[in-house]
């Protein structure tokens, strides 16, 4: 097993250095000199009220420097990694929460574990000793074992709404005894469990343990602890199925009892590395298995709450509430690592809304005198590119994803599918809108946002004109949307090498004598074809293939070949329909 890499100056230096950065972000607040400890910057808003102070071992962050603030945590102390903080440390917070802050009391809030209640407890009694109104209230809601140890259930994830609530009370004015009783009975209604996907590595160290491809562990600890099982990876929503359904277990002496009707606030914890993709995944799964279990999901809080370094995983923590633990629940605060939640509820909530009707086309499609030569060019155009399919997909594989041809098929087979149950309607504009409507829904990626963009522009100066200058101004009106909006210009190695110089062909159609027009039509075909090749030697400035290297990059580009093909297809059918 190697030690994993961490982007730290120092090992030894490291939670002192993020402690520093935790205060550098955030003006509400303070370092504590000489200590492991931040407090709130504005200490004598505290006076006649209660403080709060938590902490534990670095490693979890943001818990737990990221919960103070007004209407939660007055100071956190923070212990080494996974650690423990000194008894010390705590002292100094507590005595300069009383006398620096005017405190009416200071209560430590403390996850279950044994050095934290030995610390945290003989610095209470020393500051007790000092004559310091203090208490403590210990969390465990961890819901992994059946039958705990004497230590009793592991603090998790769940201490966080322990803070919530207090925070909200102390702001409130409650007197400390006040404050101690309604949170003892809060933290009976909070249960947590994690499982995880990968161990984690306290900096400097080797991992916590060993996981083998392909499982996860259910019920670890925060701290890399062992866990009650191990397992084949299963999907998400078979994951927090198994979770929700072990930390309900009756049979169990650590379930939390949880019924259909009930009410709960839900915390999915990201333990450190699942991406915010799969967290959302996790948070549907399990606003949905609750909703299956008739459990009212009041609110729901989603991200990186208490976690475990690097470990991937993720832990579910629920809260049964009633409306006025709703209430503290929702209360404001400053903490910068609490959310900005809604006070709506979850559960019941339509999750989606109807798209606003897409203005269509009214106008019935009626023939007229161009409607059968259009047709013939379109589909010239589809034979030509079904032809040239595999030739566009080879070229596509030296600088892209080899789909090019088969991202043209998909047009050219939703525009013959169209073409089959429709006229061809006698105005042109109609019909290139048409036409932008299937390639933007069929095509697909780039290419069809490309090409529906273009006759999307042209579309409208052929609307009431259909003469060759209108269908210059046109084809000009859906290049100039085309460079606008994609970024690209002649030169940069992209269909626009092959299109544009033939569009500046056909703007001469404007000029051109009776009869001339197809010879026009010829010279910007030929200029389509040689821009198409001179992409052979032009260094890629946009698209995929601006990522490769250009000594690589060799064969002209695929989409200049494809705007060549069609303009080439587009002159033969108009050619044999002039004949």
């Amino acid at each position: 097993m190697e030690v994993q890499k961490k982007l730290l100056n120092s090992v030894d230096r490291c939670v002192d250095e993020a402690l520093e950065g935790i205060v550098s972000s955030n003006a509400g607040l303070i370092l504590l000199k000489g200590h492991r400890v931040i407090l709130r910057s504005d200490l004598a808003n505290l006076k006649g009220k209660v403080a709060l102070l938590s902490g534990g071992g670095s490693g979890h962050e943001p818990a737990h420097a990221g919960y103070i603030g007004v209407g939660m945590l007055s100071g956190a102390v923070a212990g080494a990694v996974f650690a423990s903080p000194p008894p010390g440390s705590i002292l100094a917070a507590i005595l300069t929460l009383w006398r620096e802050g005017g405190a009416a009391g200071v209560l430590l809030l403390v996850k279950n574990y044994t050095g934290d209640r030995l610390n945290f407890g003989l610095a209470a009694e020393q500051a007790r000793a000092q004559g310091i109104p203090v208490d403590m209230v210990i969390v465990g809601d961890d819901c992994a074992f059946a039958k705990p140890s004497k230590a009793g259930r592991r603090g998790l994830c769940g201490t966080v709404f322990v803070h919530k609530l207090a925070g909200a009370l102390a702001e409130e004015g409650c007197p400390l005894d006040v404050i101690v009783s309604r949170v003892t009975e809060a933290k009976k209604c909070i249960g947590t469990l994690g499982v995880s996907l990968s161990p984690c590595s306290v900096p400097g160290c080797q991992p916590s343990f060993q996981l083998p491809a392909g499982e996860m562990e259910l019920g670890l600890g925060i701290h890399g602890e062992p866990g009650i099982k191990r397992s084949k990876m299963a999907s998400a929503d078979e994951v927090v199925r198994t979770m929700i359904s072990h930390m309900t277990d009756t049979s169990s002496q650590s379930h939390l009892p949880l019924k259909s009707g009930d009410s709960v606030v839900l915390c999915v914890n990201n333990l450190g590395a699942l991406s915010c993709l799969e967290m959302a995944v996790v948070t549907r799964a399990a606003v949905r298995c609750l909703g299956e279990r008739g459990v009212l999901v009041a609110r729901a809080m989603s991200g990186s709450f208490m976690t475990s370094l690097e470990m991937a995983g993720v832990s579910l923590s629920l809260m049964k509430v009633d409306q006025e633990t709703l209430r503290l629940f929702d209360a404001k605060t400053t903490a910068p690592a609490w959310p900005n939640l809604s006070s709506a509820c979850v559960s019941g909530r339509e999750l989606t809304l109807e798209p606003t009707a897409r203005a269509e086309a009214t106008e019935a499609l009626k023939q007229g005198p161009l409607s059968d030569v259009m047709r013939k060019v379109l589909e010239s155009v589809c034979k030509t590119l079904l032809q040239r399919q595999e030739e566009l997909n080879a070229l596509d594989r030296a600088a892209g994803d080899g789909d090019c041809g088969n991202t043209h098929a998909l047009a050219v087979q939703a525009i013959q599918e169209w073409l089959q149950g429709h006229v061809v309607p006698g105005c042109p504009g109609q019909l290139l809108s048409i036409l932008a409507g299937l390639v933007e829904e069929r095509m697909g990626g780039s290419s069809g946002a490309l090409y529906s963009l273009f006759l999307t522009a042209a579309a409208p100066h052929l609307k009431g004109k259909s003469d060759p200058a209108t269908w210059a101004k046109a084809m000009h009106a859906g290049t100039e949307a085309m460079k606008r909006y994609g970024g690209a210009e002649p030169g940069d190695r992209t269909m626009l090498d092959a299109l544009c110089p033939a569009v500046d062909e056909l703007m001469k159609l404007s000029s051109a004598p009776p009869g001339g027009h197809m010879a026009v039509l010829q010279a910007a075909l030929k200029k389509a074809e040689q821009g198409a090749e001179s992409t052979r030697d032009l260094t890629a400035r946009a698209g995929r293939a601006s990522y490769i290297a250009a000594e690589r990059v060799t064969l002209p580009d695929p989409g200049a070949v494809a705007i060549a093909a069609i303009f080439k297809a587009a002159f033969e059918a108009l050619e044999k329909s002039s004949q």
